[in-house]
């Protein structure tokens, strides 16, 4: 992942607001799916705003796609990034982090990266001006608590505005505002949150690999 800074236009960003406090709300119409690690599981809803992601997280954690491999970078008070096939039985010390599936998604950007959420990973815009996702790297955000003036910039360097449930979100449970806007975020934690924060407290080497592997398994409920 590289940051990356782009505008929504407000009347866009309204719109998608709208859908992501509508997927929150009915969560008993959506997929779900269990990410299992030796530190606990985290149940994971796929939201329906995001078909193409959803769909296709789905069809790999089916296939098998997923078991085994690691989150290969993990950086506290950030994310824990895994879904490099590469990664399955890979050896002490190796870098991590080109492998896919040899296709990407188009971004189907509209959620904010709240503390829980599932964002793909991607590459940098100076070689993906379209923001399309990788076809099988995700990262579950950690991020921290955010304060009133650090919302207020981030609105100021993109362009948009946060409505006042998203503010609050922000600001009790924390997460990554620096990458709204610039990645496609397709689910959320909903059970096993605290998962995440044993993941990122692991030691890791650098290039942000775990000293110890940190394996994962993921089937859809």
């Amino acid at each position: 992942m590289m940051k990356n800074i782009l505008s929504f236009s407000n009347g866009l960003f309204a719109i998608l607001i709208a859908l992501f406090l509508m997927t929150s709300c009915n969560r008993d119409q959506h997929t779900y799916a269990m990410i299992e690690t030796e530190f606990g599981n985290m149940k994971v809803m796929l939201y329906n705003t995001t078909p193409l992601h959803r769909d296709n997280f789905i069809k790999l954690a089916k296939e098998g796609f997923y078991d085994d491999l690691l989150f290969h970078r993990v950086i506290k008070g950030f994310m824990a990034q895994g879904g490099d096939p590469e990664s399955r039985g890979a050896a002490p010390g190796r870098a991590l982090g080109g492998g896919g599936p040899g296709y990407t998604i188009p971004a189907e950007i509209s959620a904010p990266h709240l503390k829980g959420t599932l964002s793909a990973a991607r590459l940098g815009d100076g070689v993906n001006p379209g923001k399309e996702s990788s076809g099988s790297q995700f990262f579950i955000v950690q991020g921290a608590p955010q304060s009133e003036q650090q919302l207020s910039s981030t609105e100021s360097r993109k362009g948009f505005k946060y409505n006042e449930t998203q503010r609050k979100l922000y600001k009790e449970i924390g997460g990554y505002p620096a990458l709204d806007a610039d990645y496609s975020v397709f689910g959320e934690v909903v059970e096993g949150l605290e998962v995440i924060d044993k993941i990122a407290n692991e030691p890791t080497a650098p290039g942000d690999r775990p000293l110890k592997d940190i394996k994962m398994k993921v089937k859809i409920l």
